[in-house]
């Protein structure tokens, strides 16, 4: 676990949701990561303040109780949470919930988490999430809500230029080859990239909020796009709220989906996605002058000063 370059809470993903074959046991966690059971348990319990073992059986007991809010029977939960008996499940789970499994209050009445000395918890089936603790203090205030405002209305003035061109010119290769992330897919027409603008946070969304990852294939027209974005943009505003009125910016989701999975700060997932956004943008106003859409206008000026004087230069809360 102390390998140059290893994610340390890519780590503790592999011990607590390691495969069936793996276990409760110590030595099979130990053996998983390649070290000695007394190296693992230090390892582990130094950096999340809970030995392995006890981890690992908090946390599926988690998603046993997320289980159970969503239908799964008592005998499946348990059974998935490395318990042999029914009875057992049912011991711990009391202990740990004060409610039989079977008793277990609706979603909406009671959250799955159990109490964490490091603050990670199951939070979906490919996804754990780690609660960064207290409230801590960060000086964007209102440049990181300009900013975000600033990119989600940009891309659809963006997509709105998009709407009077033909198919042929919508889908015309402009930059054979181009790719803005390796791992993103192409950005050769400005179809590619609009999608890639109006849809690529709509997966940070899923893993933040633990839904299923979502299906972003194509082809979408701009009137699809623009109304795809429309929903994506209030919800990612709302997020973006929600993570600065708690003070999380340090929380992090284990997104599990990745290969291997990856964990991430939710600050490095905002600051990536508007990193990649600007390029993006420009990239799309270089494409529609291609096609003949004039970009001159105040309204898709990209400054985000003039956006922001538009905007009225109030509160943008």
């Amino acid at each position: 676990m102390s390998e140059t370059g290893r994610d340390r809470i890519r780590e503790l993903l592999d011990a607590v949701l390691a495969d069936d074959e793996v276990g409760d046991r110590l030595g099979d966690m130990a053996a998983a990561a390649y070290t000695s059971p007394f190296h693992f348990s230090r390892q582990v319990s130094r950096a999340a303040g809970e030995p392995p073992v006890a981890m690992r059986r908090r946390v599926l007991l988690e998603r046993a109780a997320w289980q159970l809010q969503r239908g799964t029977s008592v005998t499946e939960a348990g059974f998935e949470a490395g318990y042999d008996s029914v009875e057992g499940f049912a011991r711990a789970f009391a202990r740990a919930f004060g409610c039989a499994p079977s008793a277990m209050p609706a979603q909406g009445e009671r959250g799955h988490w159990l109490p964490a000395p490091n603050g990670i918890h199951f939070h979906s089936p490919t996804v754990l999430y780690v609660d960064a603790g207290g409230a801590h203090e960060h000086a964007s205030g209102e440049v990181l809500t300009l900013m975000v405002r600033h990119d989600l209305d940009d891309v659809d003035a963006l997509l709105a230029a998009a709407e009077p061109l033909s198919e042929e010119d919508y889908r015309r290769e402009r930059m054979p080859g181009h790719q803005v992330l390796e791992w993103s897919g192409a950005d050769t027409s400005l179809a590619e990239v609009l999608a890639h603008l109006a849809l690529d946070k709509l997966p940070w969304l899923a893993s933040i909020e633990g839904a299923d990852e979502p299906d972003i294939s194509g082809p979408h027209s701009v009137a699809e796009l623009r109304a795809q974005h429309a929903d994506i943009a209030a919800r990612w505003l709302a997020m973006t709220r929600d993570v600065e009125r708690r003070g999380a910016w340090n929380d992090r989701v284990i997104d599990a989906i990745c290969d291997p999975p990856e964990s991430f700060l939710l600050s490095q997932i905002v600051a990536h996605t508007l990193t990649f956004s600007a390029h993006r943008r420009q990239l799309a106003r270089w494409m529609l002058r291609q096609a003949g859409i004039d970009t001159t206008g105040p309204h898709l000026d990209p400054d985000p000063i003039s956006w922001h004087r538009r905007a009225g230069g109030g509160d943008l809360t």
